[in-house]
């Protein structure tokens, strides 16, 4: 037996639009079709129709359901659609995928655990994308065998991690023959994926809103009916086929004069079902529908209280009234319609249900299952007081907490409800603090907020070191909301009510403090915390002391002087440098506030190394919440230094994750990042695009740093799409008058470069010359090399523009040689390309060609694309073809002579048994990209294996 449906009826042009979808997926297209409307309406018919006809088409269909009851089960309804078929694979299957890539799919998929067991320490809920990448993955790596299509039904029922998984493809289309098809009623879907699935929907993909079917085409599916008795159906059903069929079921006869009431008279028909059955089938089936949908007759049998062999002749009568049809999968049935198990699950009297629950539960910890599986049933059925079943739902929600903190959030409080208030203070403050993370992880910063209050007035004074620790929290969270007079309230209250102002705890709260003032662009008040903190940490612990330094480091930078910045950021790094991981790993706020100065003071290869080191902490100790200020200084680190495909890499990983956190700030500033890399690489669309939805989400934020670069950023995307006179306005905007309050010294004299490079745009010739000058006083004021670079160039610009290219060439060598001095590659080369175009006015065009060839070289090496095509045009004037260089290769070669040099280098690597994370950090690459590599050596060597890698490359010699 296998699954029924009835016939399928009416619908031409959806079927149409179903035929168009899997002919351009089975041409190696990914796809996606939604399909909405009201309950009944023929939704998961569409899919089924759909499904059959990709098997015709020879095609992988792979088909879940959600399940209303079930919801909180991490990745329910993908594992639902997937396991079973990983399940029937064999394990060398899987050896092309990268180990990291198969370490997170063994936390998603049961069928896959054994293939990767190991350590989860180096993953953290803000990185859970990792895990929706690695699926994507999977079906890509599936597709190469055959086309994929990917059914997900009742969409607005599933879990979180599963909606996230779903917005995740529908923004980062699978690069393969995919179709995902899913289904949902709209008043019930997940208000973020619905907006995901309206700005992501290309031109290809299809949403279809199903209506009633006309009264014609629904005649087909209860045809035994006389015309009259039709008409009275019909009209009841409103045209919906399940409500059409079900009252057939019920008889004419019953209906009302009106019709009214349809879902009622749904409810009715399965009450009549039921009704008819023996005690033993009514017990069965209740018990089904306590286990799940689909669901395991061994599970329903146990849930129902059965002996086997009376079980088994209840599920013959199941069966032959239709309730549940069997599955592909042995022992495995489901219910005749969603609805069907709602209304069986209904009828069951409160008391009934507790014990069916109950049951289920015992039978699932008797067979060894995960706690994630026992919650649900816990959950229904555990007493107020059952420590036994706090300590189920606690493990379900911190086993969860990483890749589904949605579901861990609901388990977390569902134990919180369960435990008695005699209970120990501690055990409900720990349950408050995983709650209050697992929220704020999805961005539930308020509810997040609530639960740390909470935590709160359950400390007392005498526990100082707990308590700040979570008035530190809850003030960061208040941060986030843009709540900031009420945290530094906060904070500063804490402070006062200290009794002992030389503490630890009092340097914890003042460099929280310090944080506020930071992004409210107060540096003299985040200096003076900043001092204070210093004052007392210095006598206390080596740790706080080196955060202590590096805000001030950072509060200096931004207000000068310099030499005072560099000497604070000096003593900080040697005390940094100096500390073993395991006593830095406690204070991360010591290389997010360092790496930050090192940046600021354009020290890049110092703060690569120090954001490096803190994300490698964060990741090993769960301190997730640090890497958004990590990251954007390395993005900023890898861009300037020519290294732009590993920034743009690095930044799509850190907007996904803040795209999941909930957080606008963090978002904002990964966007803003996006569009200048963008902006370098070429992609002045997407440049656009990821300014302006940085612009949007940092509008309403009382966060004056962000929302500033923000339209920094998108003034320098319009300026080179040519919308200049728009680029100035925003850029004055942005800087809040003439005297730049809201651009830091560091970085004032990159802002009046971009400006004066806009007045010279519209042709105000004077205002271009007034603002290089200011960039000059800037310069002259800060002392760094980098901000000396900027002048020079904004300088040259005007001096060309003003026919003065001897000046402008002088200017311009002068800024690429500043540059070339720290390290910054990029600027270096488009300051000589501006020196070429000036040496070709000059007349000099031997010495202009020279410059910008190595411009042109400088900025391909680099991925600079928009900016090497500059360089290119100016030598196409002077009559120069550009000749791009390429690693010489063999057109017709084999083995290690068909891989580029980097990818030979990575597979050097290889062999010395590096991790792709090592191999990442050793050749200052992100982990995608490390993970693209591998993906395109394993297909040229064609191996199967990090072991095959390392075998050919040894084959061959590593002098290749």
């Amino acid at each position: 037996m296998t699954d029924q449906a009835p016939p399928f009826v009416g619908r031409e042009s959806e079927l149409e639009l179903v035929e168009q979808l899997l002919e351009g997926t089975s041409a190696g297209a990914a796809r996606f079709l939604f399909v909405t409307g009201e309950p009944g309406i023929g939704k998961s018919r569409l899919l089924a129709e759909l499904l059959a006809r990709a098997g015709q088409r020879g095609c992988l269909a792979l088909h879940g359901n959600a399940a209303e009851f079930e919801r909180a089960l991490p990745f329910g309804l993908v594992v639902d659609a997937v396991d079973e078929y990983l399940e029937s694979l064999d394990a060398h299957t899987f050896q092309r995928l990268a180990r990291e890539d198969l370490r997170e799919l063994a936390r998603v998929f049961p069928a896959l655990r054994t293939l990767a067991p190991g350590s989860d320490r180096h993953s953290t809920a803000a990185e859970r994308f990792r895990a929706h990448r690695a699926v994507c993955g999977l079906l890509e790596h599936l597709a190469a065998q055959q086309p994929v299509v990917l059914a997900l039904d009742d969409l607005h029922w599933a879990d979180g991690a599963s909606l996230e998984l779903t917005s995740h493809l529908v923004r980062r289309p699978p690069r393969a023959a995919v179709m995902v098809a899913a289904t949902f009623r709209r008043a019930r879907i997940d208000r973020a994926l619905m907006s995901t699935i309206e700005r992501g929907m290309r031109a290809a993909d299809r949403r279809v809103d199903l209506g009633p079917l006309p009264r014609a085409q629904a005649y087909a599916l209860v045809n035994e009916a006389g015309p009259a008795e039709y008409d009275r159906l019909y009209e009841a059903s409103g045209g919906n086929p399940l409500y059409l069929l079900e009252l057939a079921r019920m008889g004419a006869w019953r209906l009302s004069a009106d019709g009214g009431g349809v879902p009622a008279a749904v409810a009715g028909a399965t009450a009549e079902e039921l009704d008819a059955l023996s005690a033993p089938g009514r017990s069965l089936a209740e018990g089904a529908a306590v286990a799940g949908d689909p669901f395991e007759l061994d599970l329903s049998v146990a849930a129902a209280g059965m002996a086997e062999p009376d079980a088994l002749e209840a599920l013959d009568e199941l069966v032959a009234h239709d309730l549940v049809h069997a599955t592909h999968v042995p022992r495995r049935f489901r219910f005749r319609h969603p609805l069907v198990r709602r209304a069986v699950y209904e009828s069951c009297s409160p008391g009934a249900r507790i014990a069916a629950h109950r049951r289920s539960a015992r039978a699932l910890a008797e067979r060894g299952a995960p706690a994630a599986a026992r919650a649900h049933h816990v959950e229904q059925s555990a007493r107020h007081g059952d420590l036994a079943a706090v300590a189920t739902l606690r493990e379900a929600g911190e086993a969860a907490a990483k890749r589904a903190p949605v579901s861990a959030a609901r388990w977390l409080a569902a134990a919180l409800g369960l435990l008695p208030d005699s209970g120990r203070r501690s055990e409900r403050v720990n349950l408050l603090m995983a709650l209050a993370g697992a929220q704020a992880a999805t961005g539930r910063f308020e509810d997040s907020r609530v639960a740390l209050l909470e935590s709160i007035d359950l400390t007392s004074e005498d526990e100082a070191t707990l308590r700040v620790q979570l008035i530190g929290a809850c003030a960061g969270v208040e941060q986030l909301l843009g709540h900031h007079e009420e945290a530094h309230a906060r904070l500063t209250k804490a402070l006062s009510g200290l009794s002992d102002a030389s503490s630890t705890q009092a340097v914890e709260l003042m460099l929280h403090l310090t944080a506020g003032e930071f992004y409210r662009m107060d540096y003299e008040g985040m200096r003076r915390w900043g001092e204070r903190a210093l004052g007392v940490a210095r006598a206390l612990d080596e740790p706080l002391t080196a955060a202590s330094l590096g805000v001030l480091a950072v509060a200096t930078a931004f207000m000068g002087p310099v030499p005072e910045a560099e000497a604070h950021r000096s003593e900080a790094a040697a005390l940094v440098d100096a500390l073993p991981d395991d006593r830095l790993a406690v204070r991360l706020d010591a290389l997010t506030s360092l790496s930050a100065a090192d940046l600021y003071l354009h020290r890049y290869d110092d703060a690569a190394s120090h954001a490096n080191r803190g994300l490698d902490l964060a990741r090993g100790t769960g301190q997730g919440e640090v890497a958004p200020f990590l990251i954007p200084v390395l993005v900023t680190v890898l861009h300037t230094t020519g290294r732009v495909t590993e920034a743009a890499d690095l930044l799509d990983e850190a907007v996904e994750a803040a795209r999941l956190s909930g957080n606008l700030e963090s978002l904002g500033w990964t966007l803003l990042s996006r569009g200048y890399v963008a902006v370098a690489a070429g992609d002045l669309e997407l440049a656009l695009s990821v300014a302006q939805e940085s612009v949007e989400v940092t509008r309403d934020l009382d966060d004056r740093l962000v929302s500033t670069n923000a339209r920094w950023a998108l003034a320098s995307a319009l300026l080179e799409k040519g919308e200049s006179e728009r680029a100035i306005e925003v850029l004055l905007s942005a800087a809040d008058g003439k005297d730049l309050p809201r651009i830091p010294l560091p970085w004032r004299a990159h802002y009046l470069e971009l400006l004066t490079r806009g007045w010279l745009a519209v042709g105000r010739t004077d205002e271009a010359e007034e603002t290089a000058g200011r960039a000059r006083a800037t310069a002259d004021r800060v002392g760094l090399a980098a901000v000396t670079a900027m002048a020079d160039r904004a300088a040259a610009a005007v001096a060309l523009a003003k026919g003065n290219p001897v000046i402008a060439a002088d200017r311009a060598l002068a800024a690429a040689a500043a540059s070339e001095e720290i390290g910054a590659r990029v600027e270096a080369a488009r300051a000589r390309t501006l020196a070429g175009r000036a040496l070709a006015a000059a007349g000099e065009r031997d010495r202009a060609i020279a410059e910008l060839e190595a411009a042109a070289r400088e900025l391909g090496a680099c991925a600079a694309r928009r900016y090497r095509d500059e360089a290119e045009r100016e030598l196409r004037k002077l009559g120069r073809r550009f000749a791009r260089r390429t690693r010489a290769r063999k057109p017709d070669g084999e083995g290690l002579e068909t891989l580029t040099e980097r990818e030979l280098e990575v597979a050097r690597l290889v062999v010395d048994r590096h991790t792709n994370p090592e191999i990442a950090s050793a050749l200052f690459l992100s982990e995608k990209t490390i993970e693209t590599h591998m993906r395109n050596i394993f297909r040229k060597l064609d191996v199967s294996s990090r072991a095959d890698v390392a075998r050919t490359v040894e084959r061959f010699g590593r002098s290749t």
